[in-house]
């Protein structure tokens, strides 16, 4: 499961009394836009699909070409920036006298009295790919959310608050999906975030108690999920998607979006290690995102253990030799800054100095600024230090969900920045380097002289060419605040 906390809040026992839940729908597709601009959805009572509609003023993008030469049909027009695949879930943050014990069978048994009486709504966060596409929102992009979310009260809380940030939404299942599964795997997939007085924390949701992905029982992809991957420039997809899809339908989602022209961005996550050693279908499907994705983001720590190599460039470097279609590899480095690496350089910004609030989030923002760079040609060292502006005003904040980000916080940062420079890491880490590719780097200020291929873009340089364009965007109101 993703594991997302937010602000902790003391919770009063008991909960309210238990809410019925009424019969699943078998589907839904909810667009703040249309990917079908000449078309009208109706909704019949017999169809597999029941589709609900609202109205939300269109974003005013720019218009952004898209060409993936490994495409085998003809690219089809991109209406959407950014679509996310599954790991859509609520995450509810509880404070407790006494954490449940860790057997399995005891937190299990815990998990299901919470969730008999569901606690207040103040208590309830977005989780999971939610984080991303809030993010990404909020930068201007166009986003679509597609997974699956049950017809009961959180399923409507998610979809009432995506909604609320613009984000369509692509159900995943189809009738005949539904026909087969058990009605409790067809719920909102739920992760209890348990905090005990000492701020120690335990995560519980019903992906952890079984060995088969919460939505097992989906079997193919759906028209209206191939229809948003095709109308879509990017497809982002994470290791938790495996808590909830089989390897084959995320296997299918990203051949298709191959297929269609739609770049595919992966970050493996903690996943990515425990799936190394999974079942043959798991290591098979991320051998299969490690060879087909266009951009890979990973932690140096997650760089090591899918490659075995410590140095994160020489990691990002192995990584781009054994992909069939990667351009970048993002090595995020907390709080030293992160790396960009493609087959003709090396990239690297320092971390942004903040008062560090909480980091639940700031992966996540830090993807959907990367993603914009990446729409929109922006230089590379200028997407770094963007990404690293949006992660850490998440990272000001506490919690994730609503509490990403928004454009105003990044503009603020932006105006009085500040870099967590460490000289003496960054020489360290670059010196083996200089020599093989060229390196541009982030810098508080011009250096005087040139130090092997090292070149040096100033921070000052970044953020007057970046911070108009953001200020303007804040003005023509087609970014939240």
């Amino acid at each position: 499961m993703n594991h997302q906390s937010v602000a902790f809040k003391n919770t009063q026992f008991p909960f309210p009394p238990h809410l019925h839940y009424s019969t699943p729908i078998p589907s839904r597709v909810l667009f703040p836009f249309s990917l079908h601009p000449n078309k009208t959805i109706t909704k019949s009572p017999y169809s597999a699909f029941s589709c609900r509609g609202f109205h939300t003023p269109l974003l005013n993008h720019p218009s952004c070409s898209f060409h993936s030469s490994n495409a085998t049909k003809p690219a089809a027009v991109k209406t959407v920036d950014v679509a996310t695949l599954g790991n859509l879930c609520v995450d509810i943050v509880l404070n407790v006298p006494k954490l449940p014990p860790p057997s399995p069978d005891s937190r299990k048994a815990f998990m299901e009295q919470l969730s008999s009486s569901p606690p207040d709504k103040q208590y309830w966060e977005a989780g999971g790919n939610c984080n991303m596409a809030i993010a990404a929102a909020r930068l201007g992009l166009k986003c679509v959310a597609i997974g699956h979310v049950g017809n009961e009260i959180y399923g409507k809380f998610l979809e009432d608050l995506l909604q609320a940030e613009g984000i369509g939404m692509v159900g995943m299942s189809e009738e005949t999906d539904v026909l087969n599964a058990p009605s409790s795997s067809y719920e909102t997939l739920l992760c209890w975030v348990l905090v005990d007085p000492l701020q120690k924390h335990c995560f519980c949701s019903r992906a952890d108690f079984s060995k088969e992905p919460a939505f097992s029982w989906m079997n193919t992809l759906s028209e209206e999920v191939k229809r948003a991957i095709k109308r879509s420039r990017i497809l982002f997809c994470n290791g938790y998607d495996f808590d909830e899809l089989s390897p084959h339908m995320i296997i299918s989602a990203v051949e298709y979006a191959v297929e269609v022209g739609t770049s595919v961005f992966f970050d493996p996550g903690p996943c990515g290690k425990s799936l190394l050693s999974g079942t043959a279908e798991e290591q098979k499907a991320l051998k299969h995102f490690l060879r087909m994705s266009d951009v890979l983001l990973l932690t140096s720590d997650e760089a090591e253990s899918l490659t075995g190599l410590v140095d994160p460039i020489l990691a990002g470097q192995e990584l781009l030799r054994k992909g069939n279609r990667t351009k970048w590899v993002v090595v995020k480095m907390g709080p030293k800054g992160s790396i960009l690496i493609t087959k003709s350089g090396i990239t690297c910004a320092s971390a942004f100095k903040v008062k560090i609030m909480d980091t639940v989030g700031c992966g996540d923002s830090f993807v959907a600024a990367i993603a914009y760079g990446f729409i929109h040609n922006i230089p590379l060292v200028t997407t770094l230090a963007f990404a690293n502006a949006v992660g850490a005003a998440t990272a000001m904040g506490c919690g994730a969900g609503r509490n990403v980000a928004t454009l105003k916080q990044v503009v603020e940062l932006m105006e009085t920045p500040d870099l967590n420079e460490d000289d003496k890491f960054w020489n360290e880490l670059l010196r083996e380097h200089l020599d093989s590719q060229e390196v541009t780097f982030l810098s508080k200020m011009v250096l005087n002289g040139s130090n092997g291929r090292m070149k040096h873009v100033t921070l000052q340089k970044v953020v007057s060419e970046l911070l108009p364009k953001l200020k303007s965007s804040q003005l023509e109101g087609t970014l939240s605040s």
